[in-house]
């Protein structure tokens, strides 16, 4: 059988049984992140058509340098976002869904217009193909004992390891936001508090996305009209367990609200 074809029934089946492995059998774990990324697109065409959803932009993982030092990588990845898995705030969604439950405060960007392929993108050129912000809370899943050994290509062969995304309101001022020192903090059951920033974020969450419209031509895609983007973690993670009420909060920006049963 075809490797990327194993190795994405293999990701299927832990989906299935949600019972993390120490890695992926060793004759299907990826060689590179180029292989990484051809499991991924198997995995997801699967997924799209298990569940009749559809493609509706892209998460980005590693966009923090300590988890990029963790993984031995130089930069982001990304996965796809799917229509299945996202959720409008306020969501209530059943952890035993999910093997773990990873839960991200993270800004949301959709994209006004297509990106040509060509020029280098930057946080402040990027600007004119963005039509919305908004904050949003990812669920990152992943199959593993321990995310941090088994390689950045074996995450991303799982799409980047993306469980579910929550939004929330679009902030029709998001221009007037400085995105690099916006705080945000996600609270846990109105009592934990973690505090967090768009500078966790590639120092700016505009550099994500300008980092996607760069990348994207590289294997033959670009941002349309209408991809959303979500921009990596803001704060620590907390691990959410069932009976979880978890809130992000933006500020002027709203806030969004996820409880786990």
């Amino acid at each position: 059988m075809d490797r990327t074809v194993a190795a994405s029934d293999s990701l299927l089946e832990l989906r299935r049984t949600l019972k993390p492995v120490a890695e992926l059998p060793q004759e299907l774990v990826p060689r590179s992140m180029a292989e990484g990324y051809e499991i991924q697109g198997k995995l997801v065409q699967t997924l799209l058509e298990r569940s009749g959803g559809r493609p509706i932009g892209y998460k980005i993982a590693c966009t923090s340098l300590l988890a990029q030092k963790a993984l031995a990588v130089d930069g982001p990845f990304f996965g796809v976002l799917m229509s299945q898995s996202t959720h409008q705030s306020p969501a209530t969604l059943r952890a035993a869904d999910f093997t773990f439950r990873c839960i991200e405060a993270e800004f949301g960007f959709e994209m006004a217009a297509d990106v040509p392929a060509g020029p280098h993108y930057t946080a402040e050129s990027i600007r004119d193909f963005i039509g919305t912000a908004f904050p949003a809370i990812e669920i990152v899943d992943h199959r593993y004992h321990d995310w941090k050994t088994v390689g950045a290509p074996s995450l991303l062969a799982d799409n980047a390891i993306h469980g579910a995304w929550i939004t929330g309101e679009p902030y029709a001022d998001w221009r007037s936001i400085d995105f690099a020192t916006h705080p945000t903090k996600l609270v846990v059951n109105g009592t934990k508090t973690f505090p967090g920033s768009g500078a966790a974020v590639l120092g700016n969450p505009l550099n994500v996305v300008a980092w996607l419209a760069n990348e994207l031509p590289k294997f033959g895609r670009r941002l349309r009209q209408g991809d959303r983007i979500t921009t990596g973690l803001t704060t620590d993670i907390h691990l959410g367990i069932p009976g979880d009420h978890l809130l992000a909060d933006f500020g002027p920006m709203g806030s969004v609200e996820l409880r786990l049963v």
